[in-house]
This record gives structure tokens, C-alpha cells and sequence, in this order.
């Protein structure tokens, strides 16, 4: 259903040679993305959660014909509020610059996500996820929205092999990109980092003794989980505290590293919420 916008004097765009829409395109692409500082968040969920984050938009792109509701215009609204460029387009422009086959009238530019490993701050009893070389985009993101469901309060990105500002990323965590806080950084100084702060590195392996209910995850822990094909590299495994295994009755020997992560931390989820 389509809404009004009340926005002081949007541009308006109906060319699709437009540079602007060409610009939006290149985005798609890391390069690009490097290049500009800016990333690609499409959909109402998405931009709804990176503003609310306090995540600034620069260009607000938008196309009412395509909205899924009466949730659009407000947010359009505050978005203008805050400062941001509005772009109302047509549904032919939009489409052209939209990556999702059902677009929902809202995409957004924004400086990509950047957090310091050493302006990361973590409570007593922190809980995180180490994710090394992780490929799959869409792996990534749904890791993001399992930490941020599960109440973990980092991310930790090591040897990254996927761009976290990739809009499959952001598609994928449905925006909780922007609600916990993901760094990316070398595994050396990730594991010097933790070893300062004194959490307990928790290993995924299928090749472990200890099925992961038994380990205790209620101190400060990071749960490291490995790349889709190979499992973690021995950096990791040698420097861990203890190894756990995820049972598995089949005949595959491991699961998706996104399926292992909402295992792990809702098992920590569980144990810190027990009385």
C-alpha cells in the first residue's frame, strides 16, 4: 500500500541514467564500497534498526508505489529530520537500484560500519563470537542476528573473507548489523585482545571430546566458529581453553557454521539464565 511522504522538496529522480542511481549500483560491490566509505541497507527492517542504533544515513531513496505498508512515511520523516538527503524515486529507478527481487520502496546509503578493536567495551561476564574467515555472506549475517537474539555483545570478524557492510550481510541479519557491536580485525590481534581481557576461548571442533552442554559458559567466553569448509585453523584450536563438539546422530560430521553458532550461544543463553 502506498503512503504520502511529507518531505520538504525530495529530489526527485525518473532517469535511469541518472549518476546517482548509477553510484547506488556500483555498491553492490566491495570496491566500490572501500572506495566510497559507504554502504547499501534496503528494506523498512533494516533501516528501521540502523536508525534507531543512532547509524547515520546520508541519502534516503525511496519509492511509495512499492511500500508494504503505513510504517514508511514516518520513518521517511525522521530520517529528514535527522539530516538526511531524501530521493524519491520512481518505481523504474528503484527497481534498477534495488538487489532484493521484491523491493519494499526503502534504500539507504551510510558510512560503513567501522568499530576499533580497542574502543570495544564488554561487561564483567561478556559473551562474544569469533568468527574466522567466514565466506558466506548470508552465514554472516544470520550469525549477527543469532548474537544479537541471543544477547551477545560482540562480534568479533577475524580474516574476514566477506565484506560485513555486504548488503547480503545486512539482508541477512535484517539489520541487527547495527545493533551489536561487530569489529573486524587479524586473528593476532583479536586473540591478544582476548587474552587481556581474560575471556575463555571456546572452540568449535567435530573433533572434540566435551558435547557442548557440558561446557561451563558462564564466565566471560568467546565462542569461536570456524569457515564453512574447513572448520577452525589451529591458530584457534591451539590457543583454546576448552574444545566442544555439537553431537550428531547422521551422516553429515559437522553442521553450518550458522546452525553451530545459534547453538552455542543459546546453550550460553540457557546457562546464564538458569537459576
Amino acid at each position: 500500500m502506498a503512503g504520502t511522504v511529507k518531505a520538504r522538496d525530495p529530489l526527485r529522480i525518473s532517469s535511469l541514467a541518472n549518476p546517482r542511481v548509477k553510484g547506488v549500483v556500483k555498491l553492490r560491490r566491495r570496491p566500490h564500497r572501500d572506495a566510497s566509505g559507504l554502504m547499501l541497507i534496503e528494506g523498512y527492517r533494516e533501516i528501521r534498526r540502523a536508525v534507531t542504533a543512532g547509524h547515520p544515513l546520508t541519502e534516503l531513496f525511496f519509492c511509495p508505489a512499492l511500500f508494504q505498508g503505513s510504517n514508511e512515511p514516518p520513518l521517511i520523516e525522521e530520517c529528514r529530520q535527522a539530516g538526511t538527503a531524501l530521493r524519491d524515486c520512481s518505481e523504474a529507478v528503484f527497481r534498477k537500484m534495488a538487489y532484493r527481487d521484491r523491493p519494499e520502496g526503502l534504500l539507504a546509503l551510510a558510512p560503513k560500519i567501522h568499530t576499533p578493536l580497542n574502543e570495544l567495551r564488554l561487561p564483567h561476564d561478556a559473551l562474544v563470537v569469533v568468527a574466522e574467515s567466514i565466506e558466506k555472506p548470508g552465514n554472516l549475517g544470520t550469525i549477527l542476528r543469532t548474537a544479537d537474539g541471543a544477547g551477545a555483545h560482540a562480534v568479533l570478524v577475524c580474516d574476514q573473507r566477506t565484506d560485513v557492510c555486504n548488503p547480503n550481510v545486512v539482508r541477512a541479519s535484517i539489520g541487527t548489523l547495527f545493533c551489536v557491536p561487530v569489529v573486524q580485525a587479524s586473528r593476532d590481534d583479536t586473540a591478544a585482545w582476548l587474552d587481556r581481557r581474560g575471556l575463555q576461548l571456546c572452540a568449535t571442533t567435530p573433533h572434540a571430546e566435551m558435547p557442548y552442554s557440558q561446557a561451563d559458559l558462564r564466565p566471560a567466553t568467546a565462542i569461536i566458529l570456524g569457515t564453512e569448509q574447513y572448520g577452525l585453523s589451529s591458530f584457534w584450536l591451539d590457543r583454546a581453553d576448552i574444545r566442544v563438539r555439537i553431537p550428531m546422530q547422521g551422516q553429515a560430521d559437522s553442521l553450518n557454521v550458522a546452525a553451530a553458532a545459534t547453538i552455542l550461544l543459546y546453550e550460553a543463553l540457557r546457562q546464564r539464565t538458569t537459576d
